[in-house]
């Protein structure tokens, strides 16, 4: 079950109903009448991936009640590594195991060696990613004392699988998510009403957006050879519109789902292609991620407080573990080694602590240095996007090769115009909303009622237009 399908559009109605109607009374239903329907949405996916997702749940959790009664602080860390041994071997496992093992017979086969290394023929459960950070910052702050370990199982599992977030994010925190699930919730008409705008637009931006820019893209990458270098720019910057509106689209529909259920989730986007340099872009892009390197890998290898040395190091770490996290594939490797190249400069010769921040709050000054400053944010961003959409590094290198070509300077293959005039009001809307949590926050409200509602209305009528064409979310696959 995925969100833009019909299966969802009935179950949503049929948790929301539920859950004002029959459990809102009991904080201890709502919570089991969430989980529930957060393991039947997961199971949905395939039924074997939630025996999975049960083991990892029954680890952290009993790991979490053992650090906390524990005195000794050798046998907490013993507790602390043995959960974080447990998770991180699942996912190598699932996840990298045959990506190590090819990568391995390669190298030995250059050294003149032939080995034959087998490899498992495995299905990569679903949000396996997401869930098992869920897991290791919940471990890591009971370890350092930051929350108590939780002690009513069905909402620290809830806190594991809540719908919305389980299978593409955001990555939550358990100080910021649990206290919510321990208290009674009530129903608040403006908290749904949002959720609702926060939800449509999100379906805009993934089934308008990038569902219709997919075909575009698949056909420069999948014809690299025999297109012009003109078409495989509007590609590249097509592909980073995509990748954009579909993962920000994900999860504009699991905050605004979240919140007709009385629960705030962490924002995960702010606007990343209007920032002026590199590592602001890497502060306002999905934030969670970002946030949960900065705050469990960076700081405790010491962040910028270290050497030079010890600092470039720091920043490496970083950025290779967020593209490794993203994939198998040397190519998320080298996406990854870019992106640390583009923010060290930055993190080196900064004097201030702003690249510290989660996200920016900084009000545009007018100006072409603005706007120039955001521009070349925006082609260093799509430069790291090729090799992040390509199959391989060989590929991205002739991607670059075929774009640096004297056809760069044709006519690029044409979009239809209806899609011009939705990208239109997409740039114009997150533009205006740019201050806001998100484009439609407070979009409209000051314009008459009969522009808003209209306004509302041609969005809704844009994403049941555009409906037939359903493409996956690209986080999935993560």
């Amino acid at each position: 079950m995925h969100f833009t399908s019909t299966s969802f559009a009935i179950f949503l109605p049929v948790v929301f109903l539920l859950y004002w109607f029959v459990a809102s009374k009991n904080l201890t239903v709502q919570n089991a009448l969430l989980l529930s329907a957060s393991y039947f949405f997961y199971a949905c996916w395939d039924v074997r991936f939630l025996a999975l997702l049960l083991f990892s749940t029954l680890l952290d959790y009993v790991m979490g009640l053992q650090i906390q009664k524990t005195i000794s602080p050798v046998n907490r860390k013993k507790w602390l590594w043995l959960s974080v041994g447990i998770n991180l071997g699942l996912l190598a496992i699932f996840k990298y195991y045959n990506f190590f093992a090819a990568s391995f017979a390669v190298a030995l086969q250059q050294l003149g060696l032939h080995v034959s290394l087998h490899t498992l023929n495995i299905i990569l459960p679903v949000g396996i990613s997401f869930y098992t950070f869920h897991g290791l910052s919940y471990i890591l702050d009971v370890y350092h004392r930051k929350i108590n370990a939780e002690k009513d199982f069905t909402a620290y599992a809830l806190f594991v699988s809540f719908f919305p977030l389980l299978v593409a994010g955001p990555i939550e925190r358990a100080t910021h998510l649990l206290p919510q699930l321990k208290k009674q919730r009530n129903f608040y008409y403006q908290n749904a009403a949002d959720g609702l705008r926060q939800m449509i637009w999100g379906f805009f931006k993934k089934i308008v957006i990038a569902d219709q820019c997919a075909g575009y893209v698949s056909n420069a990458f999948n014809h690299t050879s025999v297109l012009t270098g003109s078409t495989l720019a509007a590609g590249a910057i097509l592909f980073a519109i995509q990748i954009y509106a579909d993962f920000s689209g994900y999860s504009d529909i699991a905050l605004g789902t979240a919140r007709l259920f009385g629960i705030e989730l962490l924002r995960n986007f702010a606007f990343p292609y209007f920032s002026k340099n590199m590592a602001e872009f890497w502060r306002r892009w999905n934030i969670s991620l970002s946030s949960w390197f900065r705050d469990y890998v960076y700081i405790p290898l010491g962040g910028s407080r270290v050497s030079t040395a010890k600092k470039i190091r720091n920043v490496f770490i970083i950025f290779l573990l967020s593209g490794l996290w993203h994939g198998a594939n040397w190519t998320f490797v080298a996406w990854g080694f870019l992106n640390a190249l583009y923010v060290l400069p930055i993190v080196m010769f900064s004097s201030s602590g702003s690249n510290q921040q989660v996200a920016a709050n900084t009000k545009y000054p007018d100006g072409i240095k603005s706007f120039l400053s955001m521009v070349i944010t925006f082609a260093m961003a799509v430069a790291g996007w090729i090799f992040f959409r390509s199959a391989s590094i060989a590929d991205a290198f002739t991607y670059f090769d075929s774009i640096f070509s004297l056809s760069l300077f044709t006519v690029p293959q044409a979009l239809s115009k209806k899609l011009w005039l939705c990208m239109a009001i997409f740039v114009a809307a997150e533009w205006a909303g740019r201050h806001q949590q998100y484009a439609l926050a407070r979009l409209g409200f000051k314009w008459r009622r009969a522009v808003r509602w209209a306004f509302y209305y041609g969005i809704i009528l844009s994403i049941l237009y555009f409906s037939g064409t359903h493409q996956p979310f690209i986080y999935f696959q993560f």
